[in-house]
């Protein structure tokens, strides 16, 4: 049986139209098209993932409630465009609700797409207990974020201070790792990665890249991986 097709050019179609008329009436109009490109598929690929998530880590869910709602909170905003205008799916750690904890993150948009691991925009709590994991650890930090199966996979993006962090040596050898407050390696993707028919496999691969550093991550924060 050959392998299933869960994204197509169809998803992207989809999600560039609702960019250039993000409004009820018409998602209402085409919301069967959502329905069938973007939620369906996407259920159906975590659905599959599940098995290639758990060779990788017991620990991370995938589940229905991976797949995030397409629906804005405009409550704090000053865009009050409806809708979201591209898909992600995240494989929470199973302790996320009662710790801050690393994830895998897969994002679905017309001219980006990417796949992601790590902590975003932890509290400052679990930053300082990362950036003190990094001071105790700093050989098995080099390890984990400059080994060349890493480094060929993912790049780190987020934000970071422009000013060593308060409370650590602004001569400490790995100071301008401690300047991030994201701790996310981030591999951009063609549309055409994530209309493959093997994309759970290829994700997969992408992700066990990172494993050290996961692993890194789990360990600083207290939780299994």
């Amino acid at each position: 049986m050959p392998d299933r097709k869960y994204f197509t050019r169809n998803t992207f179609r989809f999600m560039a139209e609702l960019a250039q008329n993000n409004d009820r009436e018409w998602f209402a109009e085409n919301k069967h098209r959502y329905e069938a490109d973007i939620k369906d598929a996407s259920l159906g690929f975590i659905e599959n993932f599940a098995a290639h998530l758990e060779k990788l880590s017991p620990h991370f869910m995938a589940t229905p409630r991976s797949l995030f709602r397409i629906y804005r909170d405009v409550r704090f905003s000053k865009d009050n465009s409806p809708y979201k205008t591209h898909a992600g799916i995240h494989f929470r750690h199973e302790q996320s609700k009662d710790a801050h904890a690393p994830g895998y993150y897969l994002h679905l948009e017309p001219g980006s797409v990417f796949a992601g691991m790590g902590i975003w925009h932890p509290d400052s709590k679990a930053l300082r207990t990362i950036r003190e994991h990094i001071v105790a650890q700093p050989a098995a930090w080099r390890r984990v974020s400059r080994s060349m199966k890493f480094g060929d996979s993912m790049e780190f993006e987020g934000d970071r201070l422009t000013r060593p962090p308060k409370g650590f040596d602004p001569e400490h050898p790995l100071i301008e790792d401690l300047k991030w407050k994201d701790f996310i390696g981030v591999k951009h993707l063609s549309q055409s990665f994530a209309t493959s028919a093997d994309l759970p496999k290829q994700l997969a691969k992408i992700f066990k890249a990172g494993t050290p550093f996961m692993t890194f991550l789990c360990d600083a924060l207290g939780v299994p991986f």
